[in-house]
C-alpha cells in the first residue's frame, strides 16, 4: 500500500529485456538508503520488488503483463521515474491509499502552463470516469493528485510548482502516457453500486 507521495525521482540506470520481460535498475540514492531485498516501491505507481541492491541502485523485475498494461515497458537508460517506498504501519498519511495496481494507460491530450503552474488533461478508458469525481483522488505514474474536471473519458488536474519540480510530471507533453490508478475507495463503491 501507498500514499502516492513520491519520495524521490530516479533514473533508470539500465532495462535488460529477456524473452518478453525486463529487469530494471534504478538509480535511487535516496529510496535505495534503507532497501532490502523483497522491499515493494512503487514505480511511476506500478508496485514492484526489489530482487538486488548495488549500493544506490535498485534491481526489479517486471513481467510481460506489467510491461503490456504500463508505461515500464517505454523505459530505456536515462528515463526519470516517481520512486515510493510501501506506507508503514503508524505512518503519516498524507495523500490517498494506493495499492500499486495499475489500471490502465492514460494520455496526455492537454497541457497549460501558466506561469510555474500547469493544468494537465488526461484522456482515459470511459469506464474509469465512473470512479472519479471532481475533488476526489486520482493517481496519476503513482502522484496522489485531486481531480478538478471529469469528463466522460477524460479528466483535469491542477499542478503547483513543487509538483512539477519533484515529480516527472514536470517533464510530459502531450501524447505522452502515464500510469493511471483510480482510488481505491471508489472502486470498491462501483462494485457494490454495479451489484444492485
Amino acid at each position: 500500500m501507498f500514499t502516492g507521495l513520491v519520495e524521490e525521482k530516479g533514473t533508470i540506470a539500465t532495462v535488460t529485456m529477456t524473452s518478453g520481460t525486463a529487469d530494471l535498475v534504478v538509480h535511487a540514492p535516496t529510496v535505495s538508503k534503507d532497501a532490502a531485498i523483497g522491499d515493494s516501491i512503487a514505480i511511476n505507481g506500478c508496485c514492484l520488488t526489489v530482487v538486488a541492491i548495488d549500493e544506490s541502485k535498485l534491481t526489479f523485475q517486471a513481467g510481460t503483463e506489467t510491461l503490456s498494461r504500463t508505461n515500464l515497458g517505454s523505459f530505456k537508460p536515462g528515463t526519470g521515474v516517481n520512486l515510493e517506498r510501501s506506507l508503514q504501519v503508524g505512518q503519516r498519511m498524507g495523500g490517498h491509499y494506493v495499492s500499486g495496481h495499475i489500471d490502465a494507460l492514460g494520455t496526455v491530450v492537454e497541457r497549460n502552463d501558466d506561469g510555474q503552474w500547469a493544468e494537465f488533461w488526461f484522456q482515459v478508458p470511459g469506464e474509469l470516469t465512473r470512479q472519479m469525481a471532481s475533488k476526489g483522488s486520482i493517481a496519476v505514474d503513482g502522484i496522489s493528485l485531486t481531480l478538478v474536471n471529469v469528463e466522460s473519458d477524460r479528466f483535469s488536474v491542477a499542478l503547483i510548482p513543487h509538483t512539477l519540480e519533484v515529480t516527472t510530471l514536470g517533464d510530459r507533453a502531450v501524447g505522452d502516457q502515464v500510469n493511471i490508478e483510480t482510488d481505491l475507495l471508489a472502486k470498491y463503491v462501483q462494485q457494490q453500486m454495479d451489484r444492485k
